[in-house]
């Protein structure tokens, strides 16, 4: 499952689109808002997304999580404006046993965040600030 939207994300439909019977585990990543970041206070985040390129690398994230741990992974990503202390991003992954759960899902949101083209802009009291490279990856 993949889904990019402007819209609140419930990350029970990642959990809803990876669990199955013989699943005795899932790990999820929910990423939200915070009020700071490095040293400033935060008021929302932007996300903004060049979407076909998005989309296809996020299935391919999906699609090497599979191929690696034959696991299944959900990837729920919101762009747009999203205030403190809403849900940004959601990674899910199901698994028999939780080891393997935790490392795809572990690589999942890192890689995420260092491949997919979307890029954030925070929003504080003293402005504006995109955030990039390295700075970006560290910050959730």
């Amino acid at each position: 499952m993949i889904v990019l939207t402007t819209e609140s994300l419930e990350p029970q439909r990642a959990v809803d689109a990876v669990m199955t019977d013989s699943d005795g585990a899932y790990v999820q990543f929910v990423g939200v808002v915070r009020d700071h970041a490095r040293g400033r206070s935060v008021t929302g985040l932007e996300y903004q997304v060049y979407a076909p390129m998005a989309i296809a690398q996020m299935q391919k994230l999906v699609a090497e999580v599979k191929a690696r741990w034959g696991l299944a992974c959900a990837i729920l990503h919101r762009y747009g404006f999203i205030p403190v202390g809403e849900v940004a991003v959601v990674v899910c992954v199901a698994s028999s046993h939780r080891a393997e759960a935790f490392e795809a899902c572990r690589w999942a949101i890192d890689t995420l965040k260092h491949d997919v083209p979307i890029w954030k802009k925070e929003f504080c009291p003293d402005g504006t600030f995109w955030i990039e490279g390295e700075e970006a990856i560290g910050a959730a």
